[in-house]
């Protein structure tokens, strides 16, 4: 049935409503109650205006930047004794190489802090690896620092997440949420997420007094207990009763493999260390300045702390466990039972669980500038409401939670992982800042490539020992994941290519008109098919048409009936679906109007009416979204949705 607008050049009467149309509402785009959950949870909205505002001051800077590196004082100690005080080897052996171990990581933190610290200078609008080793390297080594820096940010929060359910669990109060790591963990995953979507100056307000109460707690831990081993104050310091704990105290072979292995583990110190890096427009200015200062805050008291508990760890002799800590078991043996072991403990706790938030800074911040250079979706570009990478937090927030429940919670399961990423990034990070020294020989660049010439080849060896060392426990894992997190960057990139491609304008340009056709779908007679076939008539098309689909002769009795109260002579047509199915046979009706009418546009149109509360909507079934998702693939073909909104 075709109809010509010209010929029918009148207005034409309300129709009386029905109720059962099958192409349901939508809702408004905000409901208030939605709205209002939201700022709640999130806060107010920031004007772009205000973005100067949210730069955060060295203090706030080094809680959430810093907490990550920082952090690993409470697990890099254990890590190592895992390695070489258990399995082949025992703790008689391992605790003598502890030391040495820790010292050759703080050598190697001093390192890669002053390397860095060339980077922060020379490339002070962040990006760290991914931005060095893109304006240095090229695109593929820049690709896989971006891929080895993202994977590392989304162990970052597992690993953090996972070992501070593992200092709340080493209180004696919580021992009975063992069972429960897993869902402890995502627990923490969520308030975190909740905490970073409100803005980086927010969330380093809260995370700042937690991280300071650790710092000084630890360092307490320290002092005390180097006091009591080495000068016998306050009482002395008996080692702890191993017998309690699983694994052999003498015996075993500790060969240079399991030294190496033992220092792969203990590298996982420097993790977040080239998070500053990445994150230097968040500081206030001169941001490269305070951003420098703020990293070498944060090396020396990842240093001290790190090299302090592991002399400590000498004279207690601990025995690395997963139902109480190393740190839990100093704390024991320093502090007793009483409130200062508590607190160490919630400050463990709290730290491991902020650490997180150096991740939830810089992924977001990091997957913006590859979103922006068109190797990740759009989406992840943008700003929040509350001048965050609010897309990215989310993005973060899921893919840690998937580790945490493949991996079970346990820290030591995804160590391996972990190191992986961070040591091929500060390699790809100082390799390219020795060609930036050599291509611009500013002022002291030799100097420079130096010092980035040492932290690459350091770092090249730790990278290196790491993967060796931890092949056959899950190293090999980021040898597949980061490739194909290339891949899924070059793919993406394509995409977007062939898009710019085909929207590229022609040298000429010609606008013809053409012909029109309008298809209104019925799902009933009522109030807004008729504002529909008004808005059809409004196109001025060539051809109109309306159809609906009916199971039965009954139903389509019935809308023939309220169908002829319609004015202008417009022909119903009906599709009989004898097992209620409507996308498809409406999809085949849509195919004949184009074969029919070649050449023509095809706008379908959707009556849809709106409810005014937003809990109306559940009451509705959403098959037009269905529809209109199947008919937005189809070329040469329009789809509208007309809404009418009722006070309902």
């Amino acid at each position: 049935m075709e109809l010509r607008h010209r010929d029918h050049p009148r207005r034409h009467d309300v129709v009386a409503p029905a109720d059962d149309d099958p192409s349901q509402p939508t809702v408004e785009s905000h409901p208030p109650v939605l709205e209002t959950l939201k700022r709640s949870l999130v806060g107010a909205p920031l004007a772009s205006s205000e973005i100067d505002e949210q730069r955060i001051s060295k203090r706030v800077g080094l809680a959430v930047f810093s907490s990550d590196a920082i952090s690993s004082t409470a697990y890099a100690t254990e890590e190592i004794l895992f390695v070489v005080a258990l399995g082949a080897s025992s703790l008689a052996l391992g605790l003598p190489v502890l030391v040495p171990i820790a010292l050759a990581v703080a050598l190697l933190l001093l390192i890669v802090s002053a390397a860095y610290r060339q980077t922060i200078r020379s490339y002070p609008s962040g990006g760290g690896s991914y931005v060095v080793s893109r304006e240095n390297l090229g695109e593929t080594p820049s690709l896989v620092a971006g891929a080895s820096l993202l994977v590392d940010y989304i162990l970052t929060v597992a690993v953090s997440i996972s070992a501070g359910v593992a200092a709340i669990l080493s209180i004696p109060a919580f021992a009975g949420l063992r069972d429960h790591r897993v869902a402890v963990g995502l627990v923490l995953v969520a308030l975190i997420t909740l905490v970073n979507l409100r803005g980086v100056k927010e969330s380093g307000r809260a995370f700042a007094i937690p991280t300071y109460v650790y710092i000084v707690t630890f360092g307490a831990l320290v002092v005390v207990g180097l006091a009591k081993a080495e000068l016998g104050l306050f009482g002395g310091l008996s080692p702890v009763d191993a017998e309690g704990f699983e694994g052999a105290l003498n015996g075993g072979e500790l060969g240079l493999f399991l030294v190496l292995k033992g220092f792969s583990s203990g590298a996982v110190a420097l993790t977040g260390v080239e998070a500053i890096s990445n994150g230097v427009p968040a500081f206030q200015k001169p941001a490269p300045r305070n951003a420098a200062v703020t990293l070498s805050w944060m090396a020396a008291i990842l240093g001290t702390l790190f090299l302090g508990s592991a002399v400590l760890a000498t004279a207690v002799m601990p025995v690395p466990s997963h139902d109480q800590t190393v740190i839990a078991q100093l704390g024991l043996a320093v502090f007793g039972s009483g409130p200062l072991f508590l607190v160490l403990q919630i400050a463990t706790a709290c730290i491991l669980t902020m650490a997180a938030n150096t991740a939830y800074a810089d992924f977001p911040r990091l997957s913006s500038i590859i979103a922006g250079d068109g190797y990740l979706p759009r989406q992840l570009a943008n700003r929040g409401d509350r001048l965050v990478f609010s897309n990215g937090i989310i993005l973060l927030a899921a893919a840690a939670s998937a580790l945490l429940i493949g991996f079970g919670g346990i820290t030591t399961a995804l160590i391996p992982l972990y190191a992986v990423g961070v040591f091929t990034s500060f390699t790809l990070s100082q390799t390219g800042m020795v060609r930036h020294h050599l291509r611009l020989r500013e002022a002291g660049w030799q100097r420079g490539v130096a010092i980035n010439g040492v932290g690459a080849f350091t770092t090249f060896v730790v990278l290196l020992i790491v993967a060796i060392t931890k092949f056959s426990s899950g190293a090999w894992l980021p040898l597949i994941v980061i490739p194909t997190v290339v891949m899924l960057f070059r793919g993406v990139s394509s995409h977007y290519q062939r898009v710019r491609s085909g929207l590229r304008l022609p040298d000429r340009i010609v606008l013809e008109p053409t012909a029109h056709t309008v298809v209104v779908l019925v799902g009933d007679v009522h109030r807004g098919t008729v504002e529909a076939l008004r808005y059809a008539w409004s196109l001025h098309p060539t051809h109109l048409l309306a159809v609906t689909v009916v199971a039965d002769d009954d139903a389509e009795t019935a809308i023939r009936e309220r169908w002829a109260r319609v004015p202008g002579d417009i022909r119903l047509d009906v599709i009989r679906s004898p097992y209620r199915e409507l996308t498809r046979p409406l999809l085949r009706y849509v195919d004949e109007v184009d074969d029919r009418w070649d050449g023509d546009i095809v706008t379908v149109l959707i009556p849809e009416f709106v409810v005014s509360r937003w809990w109306g909507h559940f009451l509705h079934n959403n098959s037009a979204l269905l529809l209109k998702g199947r008919l937005l693939f189809r070329r040469g073909t329009v789809v509208t949705s007309v809404p009418y909104h009722l006070n309902a």
